[in-house]
Order: structure tokens, then sequence, then C-alpha cells
């Protein structure tokens, strides 16, 4: 979050998701499960795929999927 905004900030918004979780999961008493990296990774390269989509949309252009290289 630093990255995106300055440091007073970035600590304000990381304390307010925290407590957000934590409220959400006193209220509905459940117990916590860490997603994973794999899972944060997969969501951001999804976000990335369609920032470039709506990009290439606003010029004018399409963009055509090929097969995952890994």
């Amino acid at each position: 979050m630093c990255s995106h905004m300055d440091k007073p900030k970035a600590v304000t918004a990381a304390a307010h998701k925290l407590a957000r979780l934590i409220y959400t999961l006193l209220t509905k008493g459940e117990e916590y499960t860490d997603q994973g990296q794999d899972y944060f990774e997969e969501r951001y390269r999804e976000r990335v795929i369609r920032q470039i989509t709506q990009r290439a949309a606003k010029l004018g252009l399409s963009v055509v999927p090929t097969a995952q290289a890994t």
C-alpha cells in the first residue's frame, strides 16, 4: 500500500483492513482461513488482464488470448 499512498495513510488503510477482517470473523463466528499466495497472484493477474483489455478497447484495439506460457 505504501507504493500507492504515503506511509501514514498506508498504515491506517492496513489497520482498517485488519479491523474489518476481525469484525467479520467475530460476528460470523468463523475461523480465518488463509487463501495463500496463489490466490492473490491469480486475482492480480485477472486484474491486470482486465485493465489491459480496457486500455486496448479505448485505443480501438482488441486483445486476443493465447495459450498461457508456464
